[in-house]
């Protein structure tokens, strides 16, 4: 399952190509950066799909959560075991 590579050229601040050269091989260089950016891309996508859902779950609609998560979680988990009272 390859991916295919394109060539791109940016611009970016002198101190971080130096730091890029210093501490990277010079042929892993395009790696680094794609990871890099592969990485940030993933972040900012999380960050939009947070900031989206932001108050989805409204009390009004979901009243066994007033009490608070942790006790619906530990009655939950408590009716899903096997005889119960474990």
């Amino acid at each position: 399952m390859g991916v295919t590579a394109k060539q791109a050229n940016f611009v970016i601040p002198e101190d971080i190509l130096d730091d890029l050269r210093k501490h990277v091989a010079r042929r892993q260089q395009s790696r680094f950066v794609a990871e890099a950016l592969r990485k940030e891309l993933k972040r900012l996508r999380l960050e939009a799909v947070l900031e989206e859902s932001f108050g989805a779950w409204k009390e009004i609609d979901h009243p066994e959560l007033k009490e608070g998560t942790e006790k619906f979680v530990r009655k939950a988990r408590k009716s899903s075991r096997l005889g119960g009272d474990h």
